[in-house]
Protein backbone atom coordinates (compact mmCIF):
# COMPACT_ATOMS: atom_id res chain seq x y z
CA UNK A 1 0.00 0.00 0.00
CA UNK A 2 1.30 3.67 -0.85
CA UNK A 3 0.70 5.96 1.73
CA UNK A 4 0.37 9.58 1.02
CA UNK A 5 1.95 12.20 3.26
CA UNK A 6 0.62 15.12 4.27
CA UNK A 7 1.85 18.86 3.71
CA UNK A 8 2.92 18.30 7.57
CA UNK A 9 4.70 14.76 6.96
CA UNK A 10 6.73 16.41 4.44
CA UNK A 11 7.39 19.62 5.96
CA UNK A 12 9.27 16.88 8.68
CA UNK A 13 10.82 15.18 6.03
CA UNK A 14 12.04 18.20 4.95
CA UNK A 15 14.15 19.03 8.14
CA UNK A 16 15.53 15.56 8.21
CA UNK A 17 15.97 16.45 4.25
CA UNK A 18 18.22 20.02 5.37
CA UNK A 19 20.97 18.15 8.17
CA UNK A 20 21.60 15.00 5.79
CA UNK A 21 22.37 17.73 2.40
CA UNK A 22 23.82 19.70 5.34
CA UNK A 23 26.11 16.70 6.32
CA UNK A 24 27.36 15.63 3.09
CA UNK A 25 28.18 19.03 2.07
CA UNK A 26 30.60 18.66 5.32
CA UNK A 27 32.02 15.21 3.93
CA UNK A 28 32.61 16.75 0.47
CA UNK A 29 35.02 19.21 2.16
CA UNK A 30 36.85 16.32 4.17
CA UNK A 31 37.12 13.47 1.34
CA UNK A 32 41.08 13.35 0.39
CA UNK A 33 43.69 10.50 -0.48
CA UNK A 34 44.34 9.02 3.29
CA UNK A 35 41.08 9.60 5.26
CA UNK A 36 38.80 6.03 5.90
CA UNK A 37 35.73 5.20 5.64
CA UNK A 38 35.14 4.21 9.26
CA UNK A 39 36.29 8.11 9.96
CA UNK A 40 33.67 9.32 7.84
CA UNK A 41 31.35 7.05 9.97
CA UNK A 42 32.23 8.36 12.86
CA UNK A 43 31.69 11.90 11.54
CA UNK A 44 28.45 11.39 10.59
CA UNK A 45 27.56 9.98 13.59
CA UNK A 46 28.84 13.01 15.60
CA UNK A 47 27.72 15.53 12.85
CA UNK A 48 23.50 14.10 13.41
CA UNK A 49 24.02 13.96 17.08
CA UNK A 50 25.19 17.83 17.21
CA UNK A 51 21.82 18.21 14.84
CA UNK A 52 19.70 16.53 17.56
CA UNK A 53 19.14 13.84 14.89
CA UNK A 54 20.16 10.29 14.77
CA UNK A 55 21.82 7.43 11.54
CA UNK A 56 18.53 5.44 11.45
CA UNK A 57 20.01 2.74 9.37
CA UNK A 58 22.11 1.68 12.01
CA UNK A 59 20.40 -1.07 13.55
CA UNK A 60 18.49 -1.62 10.72
CA UNK A 61 18.24 -5.38 10.30
CA UNK A 62 20.93 -5.81 12.45
CA UNK A 63 23.28 -3.10 10.07
CA UNK A 64 25.73 -1.62 12.32
CA UNK A 65 26.99 1.53 11.02
CA UNK A 66 25.65 5.13 10.46
CA UNK A 67 26.36 4.97 6.70
CA UNK A 68 27.12 2.98 3.71
CA UNK A 69 30.16 3.44 2.60
CA UNK A 70 31.36 1.56 -0.51
CA UNK A 71 34.05 1.65 -2.76
CA UNK A 72 35.30 1.75 -6.65
CA UNK A 73 33.41 -1.45 -7.38
CA UNK A 74 30.84 -1.99 -4.68
CA UNK A 75 27.63 -0.94 -5.96
CA UNK A 76 25.92 -0.22 -2.62
CA UNK A 77 25.66 -0.97 1.09
CA UNK A 78 29.50 -1.33 1.84
CA UNK A 79 30.51 -1.52 5.22
CA UNK A 80 32.84 1.82 6.83
CA UNK A 81 36.56 0.43 7.05
CA UNK A 82 39.81 1.53 8.29
CA UNK A 83 41.63 1.03 4.67
CA UNK A 84 42.65 4.39 3.67
CA UNK A 85 41.49 5.84 0.53
CA UNK A 86 43.57 6.19 -2.47
CA UNK A 87 44.01 8.99 -5.13
CA UNK A 88 41.22 7.97 -7.73
CA UNK A 89 39.30 6.10 -5.71
CA UNK A 90 35.44 7.04 -5.72
CA UNK A 91 33.12 6.41 -2.45
CA UNK A 92 29.14 6.58 -2.12
CA UNK A 93 28.44 7.66 1.38
CA UNK A 94 24.42 6.78 1.77
CA UNK A 95 22.73 7.56 4.85
CA UNK A 96 18.82 8.20 6.48
CA UNK A 97 18.61 10.89 8.69
CA UNK A 98 15.94 10.30 11.09
CA UNK A 99 14.80 14.31 12.66
CA UNK A 100 11.81 13.84 15.65
CA UNK A 101 10.32 10.61 13.87
CA UNK A 102 10.78 11.81 10.28
CA UNK A 103 12.92 10.29 7.47
CA UNK A 104 15.07 11.53 4.65
CA UNK A 105 17.55 9.47 1.85
CA UNK A 106 20.20 10.35 0.11
CA UNK A 107 23.53 8.90 -1.34
CA UNK A 108 26.41 10.54 -2.70
CA UNK A 109 29.43 9.77 -4.95
CA UNK A 110 32.51 11.69 -4.29
CA UNK A 111 36.04 11.26 -6.24
CA UNK A 112 38.86 11.12 -4.16
CA UNK A 113 41.96 13.34 -5.64
CA UNK A 114 42.41 13.41 -9.15
CA UNK A 115 39.76 10.89 -11.17
CA UNK A 116 40.67 9.33 -14.31
CA UNK A 117 38.43 10.92 -16.95
CA UNK A 118 36.20 7.55 -17.44
CA UNK A 119 35.52 7.72 -13.71
CA UNK A 120 34.66 11.27 -13.87
CA UNK A 121 32.39 11.05 -16.67
CA UNK A 122 30.83 8.09 -15.00
CA UNK A 123 30.19 10.49 -11.95
CA UNK A 124 28.80 13.36 -14.17
CA UNK A 125 26.60 10.85 -15.81
CA UNK A 126 25.38 9.21 -12.46
CA UNK A 127 23.94 12.65 -10.98
CA UNK A 128 22.62 13.93 -14.51
CA UNK A 129 20.90 10.76 -14.62
CA UNK A 130 19.40 11.49 -11.26
CA UNK A 131 17.89 14.65 -12.22
CA UNK A 132 16.30 13.56 -15.25
CA UNK A 133 14.27 10.58 -13.51
CA UNK A 134 13.63 13.77 -10.98
CA UNK A 135 12.02 15.35 -13.82
CA UNK A 136 9.71 12.49 -14.59
CA UNK A 137 8.16 12.51 -11.33
CA UNK A 138 4.97 14.78 -12.19
CA UNK A 139 1.35 14.33 -11.09
CA UNK A 140 0.08 11.65 -13.94
CA UNK A 141 3.24 10.33 -14.81
CA UNK A 142 4.11 6.64 -14.16
CA UNK A 143 6.85 5.17 -12.62
CA UNK A 144 8.15 3.76 -16.03
CA UNK A 145 8.87 6.98 -17.02
CA UNK A 146 11.19 8.10 -14.52
CA UNK A 147 12.98 4.56 -14.96
CA UNK A 148 12.86 5.07 -18.66
CA UNK A 149 14.51 8.49 -18.65
CA UNK A 150 17.23 7.29 -16.24
CA UNK A 151 18.65 4.33 -18.20
CA UNK A 152 17.92 6.01 -22.05
CA UNK A 153 20.05 8.25 -21.01
CA UNK A 154 23.10 6.56 -18.98
CA UNK A 155 23.28 3.69 -21.35
CA UNK A 156 22.98 6.50 -24.34
CA UNK A 157 26.50 7.87 -22.23
CA UNK A 158 27.65 4.01 -22.56
CA UNK A 159 27.09 2.87 -19.10
CA UNK A 160 24.68 0.55 -17.43
CA UNK A 161 21.85 0.85 -14.83
CA UNK A 162 22.13 -1.72 -12.08
CA UNK A 163 18.79 -3.94 -11.79
CA UNK A 164 19.16 -5.66 -8.50
CA UNK A 165 18.56 -2.70 -6.27
CA UNK A 166 16.24 0.39 -6.54
CA UNK A 167 14.44 3.44 -5.35
CA UNK A 168 11.84 3.17 -2.63
CA UNK A 169 8.99 4.89 -0.64
CA UNK A 170 9.52 6.61 2.36
CA UNK A 171 8.03 7.85 5.09
CA UNK A 172 7.56 6.75 8.44
CA UNK A 173 10.12 3.58 8.05
CA UNK A 174 12.73 3.78 5.31
CA UNK A 175 11.18 1.05 2.92
CA UNK A 176 7.61 1.61 1.75
CA UNK A 177 6.02 1.57 -1.70
CA UNK A 178 6.05 2.36 -4.42
CA UNK A 179 8.84 0.41 -5.83
CA UNK A 180 10.91 2.54 -8.34
CA UNK A 181 13.32 0.99 -10.46
CA UNK A 182 15.74 2.79 -12.53
CA UNK A 183 14.93 1.49 -15.97
CA UNK A 184 11.94 0.77 -17.58
CA UNK A 185 9.02 1.90 -20.46
CA UNK A 186 7.39 4.89 -20.81
CA UNK A 187 3.69 4.62 -19.36
CA UNK A 188 4.13 1.43 -17.77
CA UNK A 189 3.88 1.41 -13.78
CA UNK A 190 2.14 2.84 -10.94
CA UNK A 191 0.25 6.24 -11.53
CA UNK A 192 2.93 9.20 -9.81
CA UNK A 193 -0.01 11.28 -7.49
CA UNK A 194 0.58 14.29 -4.96
CA UNK A 195 1.42 13.18 -1.44
CA UNK A 196 3.79 10.61 -2.65
CA UNK A 197 7.32 10.43 -1.13
CA UNK A 198 10.02 7.97 -2.27
CA UNK A 199 13.63 8.25 -3.13
CA UNK A 200 15.32 8.09 -6.70
CA UNK A 201 18.48 6.40 -6.40
CA UNK A 202 20.79 5.44 -9.90
CA UNK A 203 23.57 3.13 -9.48
CA UNK A 204 25.23 3.24 -12.59
CA UNK A 205 28.44 0.67 -13.40
CA UNK A 206 30.84 1.28 -16.35
CA UNK A 207 30.80 -2.63 -17.17
CA UNK A 208 28.06 -5.14 -16.67
CA UNK A 209 24.84 -4.00 -14.60
CA UNK A 210 24.88 -7.39 -13.08
CA UNK A 211 25.80 -7.84 -9.26
CA UNK A 212 27.14 -10.39 -6.90
CA UNK A 213 26.77 -10.16 -2.94
CA UNK A 214 29.75 -10.35 -0.56
CA UNK A 215 30.04 -13.33 1.85
CA UNK A 216 28.73 -10.05 4.66
CA UNK A 217 25.51 -10.61 3.01
CA UNK A 218 25.01 -6.76 2.57
CA UNK A 219 27.52 -5.29 0.29
CA UNK A 220 27.37 -5.69 -3.69
CA UNK A 221 29.33 -5.20 -6.01
CA UNK A 222 29.82 -5.09 -9.88
CA UNK A 223 30.55 -9.01 -11.35
CA UNK A 224 33.00 -7.50 -13.60
CA UNK A 225 35.13 -5.64 -11.15
CA UNK A 226 34.46 -1.93 -12.51
CA UNK A 227 33.29 1.00 -10.96
CA UNK A 228 29.95 2.08 -10.15
CA UNK A 229 28.78 5.28 -8.91
CA UNK A 230 25.40 6.51 -7.01
CA UNK A 231 23.12 9.51 -6.44
CA UNK A 232 20.12 9.65 -4.15
CA UNK A 233 17.58 12.19 -3.58
CA UNK A 234 14.51 11.64 -1.31
CA UNK A 235 11.42 13.57 -2.95
CA UNK A 236 8.01 14.95 -2.03
CA UNK A 237 5.57 15.28 -5.14
CA UNK A 238 3.07 18.28 -5.33
CA UNK A 239 0.82 19.25 -7.65
CA UNK A 240 3.34 21.58 -9.08
CA UNK A 241 6.10 18.60 -9.32
CA UNK A 242 8.45 17.06 -7.52
CA UNK A 243 10.46 19.08 -4.66
CA UNK A 244 13.93 17.80 -3.61
CA UNK A 245 14.14 17.25 0.21
CA UNK A 246 17.78 16.52 0.33
CA UNK A 247 19.17 19.46 -2.13
CA UNK A 248 22.37 20.57 -1.44
CA UNK A 249 22.34 23.63 -3.44
CA UNK A 250 21.79 26.98 -1.59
Amino acid sequence: MIVLKSEREIAGMKKAGEILAACHKEIAKIIKPGITTWEIDQFVESFLKQKGATPEQKGYKGYQYATCASINDEICHGFPRKQPLNEGDIVTIDMVVNYNGSLADSAWSYGVGRLPDETAKLLHVTKMALYKGIEQARPGNRIGDIGHAIQTYAEGEGFSVVRNFIGHGIGAVIHEKPDVPHFGLPGKGGRIKEGMVFTIEPMINVGSYESKMDNNGWTARTIDGKYSAQYEHTIAITKAGPIILTEQED
